[in-house]
C-alpha cells in the first residue's frame, strides 16, 4: 500500500497548459492518463470522475479541476 500524499506544485504556465491538454486528449479519447509530480508518477485510468470545485474564503478564491479515482490497492 501507497502512503498517504498531499502535495501542491506550481508549475510554469506552459508546463500547466500542456499537462491540461494532454489531460484532456485523454479524456476525450476515453484513454488512461499518465503524469509525474514531485517525482511520483501517476496512472489515472480512463474510468476517473472529474469534477470542477470553486472555493471563497476571506478575498481568495480557488478554482480545482479534479480528477479522482480509487487505487486499486484500496
Amino acid at each position: 500500500m501507497k502512503p498517504d500524499r498531499d502535495i501542491d506544485k506550481i508549475y510554469p504556465l506552459p508546463d500547466f497548459i500542456a499537462k491540461l491538454r494532454r489531460l484532456a486528449d485523454a479524456l476525450e479519447a476515453d484513454e488512461p492518463f499518465e503524469i509525474q509530480i514531485a517525482g511520483e508518477r501517476i496512472y489515472v485510468p480512463a474510468r476517473a470522475v472529474v469534477s470542477i470545485e470553486h472555493e471563497r474564503d476571506e478575498g481568495r478564491e480557488e478554482i480545482e479541476f479534479q480528477v479522482s479515482w480509487r487505487s486499486r490497492e484500496a
